[in-house]
């Protein structure tokens, strides 16, 4: 079991804060890699995840990003840190939780995207002129500062 996991077995469902990161992954023609989420069913994000003991964010980012995509990321930028409030989450299971995201940016990459997990239902490059329109409610705003 992991961190979470662990830490859910002493608690149950009550309120937490969990730290999280997740990685604007840019290609050459300026599109990002979006992710089409098995939860909640069919949502697009950027690739990411949830912290576990003893990592810094940066380990964070690369382990999810691999875990999730098979890529292996070179330099990371820092892009901020989102909070508050508007970053309550609720698990399919009833776990609530507030998400400290931590986001970086990247256009140094190796490999090939692929499925690599049970979370994902899809990648895609895709134009930031030309999003879904089914993003996840905790990414909308990293989103549009982003296109800012």
């Amino acid at each position: 079991m992991g961190y979470i996991e662990d830490l859910r077995a002493i608690i149950g469902n009550k309120r937490i804060i969990l730290n999280g990161c997740i990685v604007f992954i840019i290609n050459p023609k300026g599109q990002i890699l979006m992710q089409q989420r098995k939860y909640p069913l069919g949502k697009w994000g950027l690739p990411g995840g949830l912290m576990e003991l003893g990592e810094s964010t940066e380990e964070t980012a690369r382990r999810e990003i691999f875990e999730e995509t098979s890529l292996h990321l070179g330099k990371l930028s820092l892009f901020g840190v989102y909070s508050g409030k508007k970053y309550l989450c609720t698990a399919q299971n009833g776990d609530e939780f507030y998400v400290v995201t931590t986001v970086y940016t990247t256009s140094e990459y190796t490999g090939e995207v692929r499925i690599n997990d049970d979370e994902s239902l899809k990648f895609e490059w895709i134009d930031v002129h030309s999003l879904p329109e089914n993003i996840a409610r905790t990414h909308e705003d990293i989103i549009n500062d982003y296109l800012r």
